[in-house]
């Protein structure tokens, strides 16, 4: 496996980059937001199997890195490195494109571990807008629509949505949803998930007497590829 790592720190992207070939991956740097655009994008599409991309960096941060790849349609997995923590700074690594997210300082066994996990995913393709018949949701307007009508929804309710969409026609397990709406951590009452559930179908599915979202009986909930 092949991996692009941009990191200004000079010793920390060494020791990334040491700990990764023990680990059997290959590993290219690139020490400021230019050169690592360039890199993720000049060089033949398909080499990296995954981007680590810092968010303060000079030259381009690792945002507008994550965008201009996005933009030209490479949607080679990113997960972002950063000492900021908060909700907004992982909400915009998201919005942008990035795939996973990681706060410094981190555990390597960590780093490792999400690593396998986006190259097991591969690399699917973001659409800007993800649609399932007339039901969207743009990430960026944080907005949620049918047709033309607007649909006023919590931040929470706009994650699962978006989940659901960016897998719409599969079914997803209770704790995948938990997993990836909430935390993977997340110790709460499961049923939250069904709770959520039912407050999307009162907004996106009852008002317009459709069934997008559907329950799999034994495996979890799927949202129909044709917006019900």
């Amino acid at each position: 496996m092949r991996v692009l790592v941009v990191e200004d720190e000079v010793e920390l992207a060494e020791t990334i980059r040491d700990g990764l070939a023990a680990e059997g991956f290959t590993v290219d740097l690139a020490r400021n937001g230019v050169d690592g655009l360039w890199s993720a994008t000049e060089t033949p599409h398909g080499v990296y199997d995954v981007l680590v991309l810092d968010i303060m960096l000079p030259g381009l941060n690792g945002y507008e890195i994550c965008r201009r790849l996005r933009e030209r349609g490479i949607w080679t997995p990113v997960l972002m490195l950063t000492a900021k923590d908060g909700e907004y700074d992982q909400a915009d690594a998201f919005d942008l494109g990035a795939d996973d997210y990681l706060i410094k300082p981190f555990s390597f066994v960590v780093l490792i571990a999400r690593l396998r996990a986006l190259v097991r995913r591969g690399a699917p393709e973001r659409p800007a807008v993800l649609r399932a018949g007339d039901l969207t949701l743009d990430p960026s307007a944080r907005r949620v629509a049918r047709g033309d009508a607007s649909i006023a929804v919590t931040p929470r309710e706009f994650a699962m949505l978006e989940f659901l969409l960016r897998h719409r026609g599969q079914a997803m397990t209770k704790t995948a949803i938990l997993e990836n709406v909430w935390d993977a951590h997340f110790t709460g009452d499961p049923n939250i998930v069904e709770v959520y559930i039912g407050y999307l179908r009162k907004k996106i599915d009852h008002p317009f007497g459709r069934t997008a979202i559907e329950t799999v009986r034994g495996a979890g909930y799927r949202l129909a590829t044709d917006g019900g």
